[in-house]
């Protein structure tokens, strides 16, 4: 196991880092570090002897959070903010198919699994629908119990 990033590397936090109960002084779920915040890897150690993790020093919030390496990028790699993060509950903007055949009913309740950054111009996540998980892109979907679907469904009227 070699390390991604050494003592010093900038990186930035691809998702909202919340307490899972290990962060002294706070209370379980309240969020550490928010998406996108750039910090310093202090150190790097192990966790059950087969995952890496980085203490990484956040001097905005003068906070040393761990992270593992799925959890960052570099911090001179081009940042695309996401719409939404994982867990979050989300609905379908409009049917979604598969080779043709619609697979999930416009306004279907979902939630985001992953999400997918690699394409620079536009965000894709995998979404979990009635067991079904589908690679969305955020164009596709809408926040869950928002106004948006029937701000939509007026104007069509």
């Amino acid at each position: 196991m070699r390390p991604k990033y050494d003592y010093g590397d900038g990186v930035r936090v691809l998702r909202n880092v919340r307490n899972d109960g290990t962060y002294p002084g706070l209370d379980r779920g309240m969020l550490l570090v928010k998406r996108g915040s750039v910090g310093y890897v202090q150190n790097v150690g192990t966790f059950l002897q087969d995952q890496l993790i980085y203490s990484v020093h956040f001097m905005d919030i003068d906070r040393i959070i761990g992270c593992r390496a799925e959890e960052l990028q570099p911090e001179n790699d081009p940042w695309i903010p996401s719409r939404f993060e994982f867990r979050d509950q989300v609905v379908a903007a409009l049917p979604l198919g598969k080779q043709g055949d619609v697979v999930v009913e416009r306004g279907a309740e979902g939630e985001i699994q992953k999400v997918l950054r690699d394409n620079p111009e536009n965000i894709f996540y995998h979404v979990r629908f009635s067991g079904r998980t589908l690679q969305v892109p955020e164009s596709a979907i809408a926040p869950f119990l928002s106004n948006e679907l029937e701000t939509a469904d007026q104007g069509q009227g």
